[in-house]
C-alpha cells in the first residue's frame, strides 16, 4: 500500500494494481461450451517454462504464453480473439470489485483465528491457559464434538472479495490503476478486478 494527496489535501491509503495487458485468449459460446465468457491472458512467461497445451492455446490467440488465465462473463459480444483489453477500460471515479487469495498465516489458536477474549488477567484459576479455547464439548450426551466448532487451524489463503473499492488513478501508460483502500493478498499475488 501507499497513500496519496486529494485536492483537499487529505492523505488517502491507496493500493496501486498493475492491470493489463490482457489479451484474449479464448471465447466460450454457449452453441460450443455451454455458456458465454471470455477468457484474458495476464503476464507473459517464456516458451521454456510454458506447457506445450497452453503455448498452442496462446498461439491460437496469436499472443505469447501467459502466467495466468481467468474467465470473465461481463464482455459484450464485439470482443475477438486476440484483442487486447487494456486498464483503461476502468475509469476514474468509478468502483469496482477486487478478488484475491488473502494472506496465508499457518496454524493459529482460537484467539487470533476466530478473536476469542482468551481468560484475560488470570483469573478462575488459570496460571497458563490465558489463550486457550476452553471447554469443547457437551456431557456425556452426544459424547462428541459439534461440527463446526470453532478451534485451532490453518488461518487465511481463502479467496477474499472486497466491494466497491474507488478508483482514484488510472495511468494508461504504464497499465497501473490505484485503488482506495487495500486490497487482499500479499505483494505481487493475483487479483481479479470486477466492475
Amino acid at each position: 500500500m501507499t497513500s496519496v494527496f486529494s485536492v483537499e489535501g487529505k492523505n488517502i491509503p491507496c493500493t496501486v494494481i498493475e492491470a493489463g495487458p490482457c489479451p484474449v485468449t479464448q471465447i466460450r459460446t454457449i452453441e460450443k461450451d455451454g455458456y458465454s465468457a471470455v477468457q484474458l491472458g495476464f503476464e507473459e512467461i517464456k516458451e521454456k517454462h510454458a506447457t506445450k497445451p497452453e503455448i498452442g492455446h496462446c498461439k491460437k490467440a496469436g499472443t505469447s504464453p501467459k502466467k495466468k488465465f481467468v474467465e470473465f462473463d461481463e464482455f459484450g459480444e464485439d470482443v475477438k480473439l486476440g484483442d487486447v483489453v487494456l486498464v483503461d477500460l476502468i475509469e476514474p471515479a468509478t468502483f469496482v470489485d477486487i478478488s484475491g487469495i488473502s494472506k496465508g498465516k499457518g496454524f493459529q489458536g482460537v484467539v487470533k483465528r476466530h478473536g476469542f477474549g482468551g481468560v484475560g488477567q488470570s483469573t478462575h484459576g488459570q496460571h497458563n491457559r490465558l489463550r486457550a479455547p476452553g471447554s469443547v464439548a457437551a456431557s456425556s450426551y452426544p459424547s462428541r464434538v459439534f461440527k463446526g466448532m470453532r478451534m485451532a487451524g490453518r488461518t487465511g489463503g481463502n479467496k477474499v472479495t472486497v466491494q466497491n473499492l474507488e478508483v482514484l488513478k488510472v495511468i494508461p501508460e504504464n497499465n497501473l490503476l490505484i485503488v482506495k483502500g487495500s486490497v487482499p493478498g500479499a505483494n505481487g499475488s493475483y487479483l481479479i478486478i470486477t466492475k
